[in-house]
């Protein structure tokens, strides 16, 4: 919340030249409230309200048109109209003080009738499509949909800022993550050219990230699937091609059709956990090494692969263990958390569980 900086109680105005002194005193005022509100919302101050002319920009311009046979004048159009976002700054910067983490609550956004309820919905109205999916690129359908669910609810949540403006914001007024910015800004032009589309057309979430997928303007080009053949990547108004583009994701990262995603995990009380988990996200850890350290499925099977021990932790609970193997891995070069894996596979879950409901259901009619 911006500070309201202007005093709220003025001198009396008897003496001459009181009226020129509140004048001056609200001017100097009222200049300390837009300077104090430019530096909270992350806005450079003193630098012109057009990206085309600052240094930095042209450089990038420079290159970008080097590298790929850009007109120049094309490129500085583009940013020309691609306005600071504020409100990009604020979402994207982590907060000041570190939140506690709680897989019940993260769990709860997901895992929700309304999500289930629509992805069933989703999934009856697309089933030949997931089912082509399914079979082209081995990824289960009710994992396609559980990520096209987490990610916008189905499209419903797709975001609505223009994609340019917010690049070019993150690119140039948020150093921590500039370089990336910049190569996802330097796609979003590629992409662009590429679809014979204005660059400023596109629009997404405040990261920019784009359609029913949410995939950045690079994970566009390098995945996306022309998935219901009409020669073109639509993620705006048809999620057919996003169904076809999140299997291709997952399997050019490498998902094992068939393998196992994740199981509960049981540990001995006398099990290091924190050692286990300091091993990473990524399956190393041998099921002989596990079950030496006391770590078997709750059923006390060893694990069934090479796996990595996963930790979801809530507040005054009992920590929730998992073993998540080379597929949950793979999710997580979606978004690497393992809360948002773990959210993917419980909806896929859940999904798939109504579905075999309903197919019960249907055959005793």
């Amino acid at each position: 919340m911006t500070q309201n900086i202007a005093p709220t109680h003025m001198p009396p105005g008897n003496a001459p030249g009181a009226g020129r002194h509140r004048l001056g005193t609200r001017l100097r005022n009222l200049f300390g409230s837009l300077v104090a509100g430019l530096l909270l919302a992350g806005a450079p101050v003193g630098t012109s309200a057009s990206y085309a002319d600052r240094e930095e920009t042209r450089g990038f311009i420079a290159e970008v048109a080097a590298r790929h046979a850009f007109d120049p004048a094309d490129l500085e159009r583009a940013l020309a109209h691609a306005r600071h976002e504020p409100a990009v700054i604020r979402l994207i910067t982590p907060p000041t003080r570190k939140g506690v983490r709680s897989w019940r609550d993260y769990r709860a956004r997901f895992l929700d009738d309304v999500r289930i309820d629509g992805g069933m919905a989703f999934w009856y109205q697309y089933a030949g499509e997931l089912e082509r999916a399914a079979t082209e690129f081995g990824v289960p359908a009710e994992v396609i949909v559980a990520i096209i669910g987490v990610e916008t609810l189905y499209g419903r949540n797709t975001g609505n800022f223009e994609t340019l403006s917010a690049l070019a914001t993150l690119a140039f007024d948020y150093p921590p993550r500039a370089d990336l910015f910049r190569r996802e800004l330097e796609a979003l032009f590629l992409l662009a050219r590429e679809q014979g589309r204005d660059p400023g057309s596109y629009s997404g979430s405040f990261a920019g990230a784009l359609g029913y997928p949410q995939f950045l303007p690079s994970s566009v080009r390098a995945y996306a699937v022309d998935f219901d053949g009409d020669g073109r990547i639509d993620f705006d108004s048809d999620p057919i091609d996003a169904i076809g583009s999140v299997a291709n994701y997952l399997r050019v990262h490498g998902w094992q059709p068939g393998e196992p995603v994740a199981e509960r995990a049981r540990l001995a009380p006398d099990t290091d956990g924190a050692a286990l988990i300091a091993a990473g996200i990524e399956p190393r850890l041998e099921p002989a090494h596990l079950s030496a350290r006391g770590v078997t499925t709750l059923d006390g099977r060893p694990a069934a692969a090479v796996a990595t021990l996963v930790d979801l932790e809530t507040p005054g609970e009992d920590t929730e263990y998992w073993l998540g193997y080379r597929n949950f891995y793979v999710i997580t070069r979606y978004n690497r958390s393992s809360f948002y894996a773990m959210s993917v596979f419980e909806l896929a879950e859940a999904l798939r569980l109504r579905r075999a409901v309903d197919g019960i259901r249907a055959e005793r009619r």
